[in-house]
């Protein structure tokens, strides 16, 4: 599978999967989309392809700002930070990495995870050009081997 269409499959699969639910927060003309997975719903070719740790013991974070009136919105980039706290409070900072492909632009990260596990992750996004960052929390429990 070429590059390009592994970046393709894998947002595909985030886009669609009904049971990863995606979340998304409006501030002004800028929506936040982000969301939470277990590394192994990807396919192996689809996470080598993007340089993704398929793992039961790893969780893939994955954040797309885009700004404009939905459906005639557009990809902006951002500096993107998150944290992930698991339920006994040890924190971790997550280091994120932009992807683009085409006029798309994602930002990946990814948690450990150990057992069944239950993630807060703490966002900060600040789109290009803005002042202030969005802040968003979100939990996501996490089923491991």
């Amino acid at each position: 599978m070429r590059p390009m269409t592994a970046v393709i499959a894998l947002f595909a699969l985030l886009a669609a999967a009904p049971a990863l639910a995606e979340n998304s927060l409006r501030a002004g003309d800028i929506t936040v989309h982000f969301n939470a997975l277990p590394t192994t719903t990807l396919t192996p070719e689809v996470a080598r392809a993007n340089g993704i740790t398929r793992s039961a013991n790893r969780a893939l974070v994955n954040i797309a700002v885009r700004q404009g009136e939905p459906g005639a919105d557009r990809a902006v980039t951002a500096k993107v930070t998150v944290s992930a706290t698991n339920l006994a409070g040890q924190r971790v900072e997550l280091r994120m990495r932009e992807v683009r492909e085409g006029d798309a632009i994602y930002y990946l990260g990814e948690a450990r995870t150990s057992g069944q596990e239950t993630l807060t992750f703490d966002l900060s996004v600040t789109p290009e050009g803005a002042e202030r960052p969005i802040r968003t929390v979100f939990r996501q429990e996490f089923f491991g081997q």
